[in-house]
């Protein structure tokens, strides 16, 4: 593939928020294959019978996967936004972590 048209990609990659965003997807997308594998695997309620004596099981499996690929995707991606604020070597305790935006605006508002 010639250089030029993997550039897009490449540029995206390079800002920390999307490379987040990506490999938490990545992820959520292997919890979700994973859980849809050991259902499957399980069986529980007759699942994987009830898909494979239909006419057409690719359509129901694509359905499950993509519902779960949304929901773990956007769960892992949303945990390490929410994530984001946090302090690594915080010794108190929970809640008194990074401040809010609007608690810093009101700080910095009453300093001056």
């Amino acid at each position: 593939m010639p250089d030029h048209q993997n550039r897009p990609t490449r540029a995206l990659l390079r800002i920390p928020l999307f490379r987040l965003l990506a490999i938490n997807l990545a992820i959520g997308a292997c919890a979700a294959t994973i859980l849809v594998g050991g259902l499957l695997w399980l069986n529980p309620g007759h699942l994987r019978e009830l898909i494979f004596a239909d006419n057409s099981p690719g359509i129901a499996l694509a359905l499950l996967l993509a519902s779960f690929l949304i929901t773990f995707g956007s769960a892992a991606m949303g945990s390490a936004i929410m994530a984001q604020g946090r302090k690594e070597d915080s010794s108190k305790g929970g809640g008194h972590g990074a401040r809010l935006a609007v608690q810093e605006v009101t700080k910095r508002s009453r300093a001056q």
